[in-house]
């Protein structure tokens, strides 16, 4: 670069990844112009029962872009690779060992750590979403720790309970699949996904923070008697609060660092835009590395809390005898040493002399259906959602068979049941994706390898525990909040929510603040809250977690049929519409000259609300003498909108 360069020539300098990547999108294949971002063959009427469904999704997704998918490599898919292991590793070693207290030791971390690895591994190469993130998942989690308790009350091996039910769960996916059920995907809309991906987001954050339910994150290490402090007590030299001050300064320094990094992108350090893309791509993982460094060998004096990780890879269950139908040493604590591990393809005809038991467990298995169903469904339809600007199309009814073959294969392993993981997908797409300086979502580069990078570590992380038992969980927690708030940054249900504490007058700039008057946006709102509250409860009190699913159902109908009673048909586009519907809409207002009357009748309403010292609205008629208005309802124009008058 000669020394003439300015500084703005430095700024639009293109990389040699994003080069390719355009040349990747010129050279197209034409039939990949009816996946472009707002086609989803889950919302067209088209029939696609009797298995249609699931070969029109391998063909346009597989079948079409498999080879690209395969072959675009760049320092990028390196850099997001390793990051969303260190993602991914922490969650799966943690719900194993959560896994490990609530089956009796049945499963545990290394039953976790090999089914992400082998599942990621294959979905990877063959799934049709190369973006989406398998993973375990809280609710999941409730639904088989309540198959433990059935199966110990019905006195059936659990093992073998489980595994009956997850051969059954294989075949009702198979079969929703077959008939199209994903076709209810259609009347999800934001409004239930934004619910859903922001529980998920903030069980990352309060994971890091400090979740009261799990006592996890760094507020619990002030908290003298915490389980985390046990393995030091018998150090003269262990002071909880040091090791407390030290975690958070840990994991606040890794979200700090990596947001950091990460702004670098756009920032006019360096010598030029592909060394600050290249920052930008490995900024977590720089951050990790960089705070696991600090803790490990700066501040080497104080003990911080490490990844709890097995020492062999070998089956958790270690068995009392033979039938190992009891573990080592909870159930037989007199007993010297266990009589061995438990194998790992689980006996099918080990019934315990109910022969009727195949059978039953396809009641259970219809709750564990519900739950499996709607969690892939909605985290794929977040994936797919238009303004991630994905190209490649959807494949929910192949995805679904795949999926469901791979829930009978680890239920005959006994390996725990891995669904579309929502937080790590959308993270997933933000780390590919391109962004304006308004930080919208231009282009991203669907790759398989990343996918298949991701869990090919975490597959080699298992014959590397040690290395693993090396990383502070403080760092870990830091990675999880810049998840969350990453996820957050994302929802526009977040950025109404905090509408509620902003001045009227300066909202930010979305079609529906400009459109509509306050209390219809908090209105809006108010009612996800409430939903979002009601989903919070059920996931946490463990005796009505298996109905979590439900509730989730139950989001479906009130935003087909409750909220039109409460709001007219244009004012949920603008709230709740996909991005071309809410352009369609707005261009019909400018095209007949009704933008300004609206406008104004919004800025109308809004200057009427006075927030007083009760928190109530008051309204007051606001005219102005010069700008005589006729009150418009909105939805008298919907119609033409989309019949095209």
């Amino acid at each position: 670069m000669s020394n003439s360069s300015t500084d703005s020539d430095i700024e639009n300098a293109i990389s040699n990844e994003e080069e390719e990547y355009l040349e990747q999108e010129e050279e197209t294949p034409a039939v990949a112009k009816s996946h472009r971002p707002g086609f989803v063959s889950h919302n067209s009427d088209e029939k696609l029962g009797c298995g249609k469904g699931i070969i029109k999704d391998f063909k346009q997704t597989v079948g079409t872009w498999w080879c690209q998918e395969m072959s675009n490599f760049s320092l990028k898919t390196v850099g997001v690779s390793i990051f969303l292991f260190f993602a991914a590793v922490a969650p799966a070693i943690t719900f194993g060992a959560i896994y490990q207290n609530s089956t009796n030791s049945m499963m545990g971390a290394i039953e976790m750590l090999l089914a992400t690895a082998w599942q990621g591994i294959v979905y990877g190469l063959v799934g049709g979403q190369p973006m989406m993130i398998n993973g375990a998942t809280g609710p999941v989690l409730a639904i088989q720790t309540v198959l433990f308790e059935m199966s110990n009350n019905m006195d059936i091996p659990f093992l073998c309970f489980n595994a009956w039910v997850g051969i059954w769960l294989m075949i009702y996916l198979i079969f929703a699949a077959f008939v199209d059920l994903n076709r209810l995907m259609k009347h999800l809309s934001r409004f239930t996904d934004e619910i859903f991906a922001s529980l998920i987001a903030s069980i990352f954050i309060l994971d890091a923070l400090g979740n009261p339910l799990n006592q996890n994150g760094v507020y619990w290490y002030f908290v003298e008697d915490h389980k985390s402090h046990d393995a030091f007590r018998d150090d003269p030299n262990y002071d909880y609060l040091t090791t407390a001050f030290l975690s958070l300064t840990l994991m606040v320094g890794t979200t700090a660092t990596a947001f950091l990094l990460r702004s670098m992108k756009h920032a006019r350090f360096f010598p030029n835009q592909s060394i600050r893309n290249i920052i930008c791509d490995f900024a977590v993982f720089t951050s990790i590395v960089a705070w696991v460094c600090i803790g490990n060998f700066l501040f080497s004096s104080v003990q911080t809390e490490k990844l709890n990780v097995p020492d062999t890879f070998a089956p958790t269950l270690e068995c009392c005898d033979a039938s190992c139908h009891t573990s080592w040493p909870a159930d037989c604590p007199d007993q010297e040493a266990a009589w061995g591990r438990r194998p790992w393809l689980v006996n099918l005809m080990d019934t315990n002399g109910k022969p009727w038991a195949p059978v039953f467990c396809a009641v259970p298995a219809i709750f564990a259906f519900i739950l499996v169903f709607l969690d892939d469904g909605i985290t794929w339809h977040l994936v797919n959602h238009p303004a991630n600007k994905l190209t490649h199309g959807d494949a929910y009814n192949y995805d679904t068979v795949v999926l469901g073959i791979m829930a009978g294969i680890n239920s005959i392993l006994g390996l725990p049941w891995l669904v579309a993981s929502t937080v790590p997908s959308v993270i997933h797409i933000q780390a590919m994706a391109e962004k304006d300086k308004n930080g919208r979502i231009t282009h991203a580069v669907e790759s398989r390898l990343t996918h298949i990078g991701i869990h090919l570590l975490i597959g080699a992380s298992v014959f590397a525990l040690n290395v693993l038992k090396m990383i502070p969980v403080p760092v870990l927690y830091g990675v999880f909040l810049f998840m969350g708030i990453v996820s957050l940054s994302t929802n526009e249900f977040w950025q109404r929510f905090k509408m509620f504490f902003m001045q009227g007058s300066r909202l930010p700039d979305y079609p529906f603040t400009k459109y509509l008057p306050k209390n219809k946006i908090h209105m809006f709102t108010f009612c996800q809250v409430l939903l979002f509250i009601l989903l919070t409860v059920f996931r946490s009190v463990k005796v009505i977690a298996i109905a979590f699913a439900v509730v989730i159902k139950i989001c479906i109908p009130i935003r087909m049929y409750l909220l039109p009673r409460w709001f007219t048909e244009e004012e949920l586009i603008l709230l709740d519409g996909e991005d071309d519907e809410i352009e369609a809409l707005v261009e019909k207002f400018e095209n007949d000259g009704h933008v300004e009357e609206i406008v104004d009748e919004a800025e109308d309403q809004n200057a009427a609300f006075n927030y007083t010292t009760d928190a109530a609205y008051t309204v007051v008629p606001a005219r102005t003498a010069n700008k005589p208005r006729r009150r418009r309802k909105l939805s008298a124009s919907l119609k033409s909108v989309f019949s095209g008058k």
